[in-house]
């Protein structure tokens, strides 16, 4: 019986570095710096209002990457689990023939 080693472990491993991406992504972008306002020669009614606009769209973005990390550890621990697995098989397996 021959037992490819790309065939029970590259699951796993695709996993997590696709999760590991995800989160370094994320991470970069809420490192990332503030967005700045344009037209500062307008009124203080209007630039109140496009401060509260990029507000909400800071918060958007930082809710959006935060779920994006979140995502990417639930990501990386599937792909810990599926790794075990596969550990484990190939063990009783290796047991079982040898």
């Amino acid at each position: 019986m021959q037992i490819s080693m790309n065939n029970t472990l590259y699951p796993g491993l695709s996993a997590i570095q696709v999760g590991l991406d995800r989160v370094d992504q994320a991470a970069t972008q809420l490192a990332s710096p503030a967005t700045e306002v344009a037209g500062r020669s307008q009124s203080s009614d209007f630039q109140l209002e496009n401060l509260r606009s990029v507000d909400r769209a800071q918060r958007s973005d930082m809710a959006t990457n935060v779920v994006e990390l979140t995502q990417g550890r639930i990501q990386v621990q599937a792909g810990v689990k599926v790794e075990k697995a596969s550990d484990e098989m190939l063990g009783t397996l290796i047991d079982t023939y040898a």
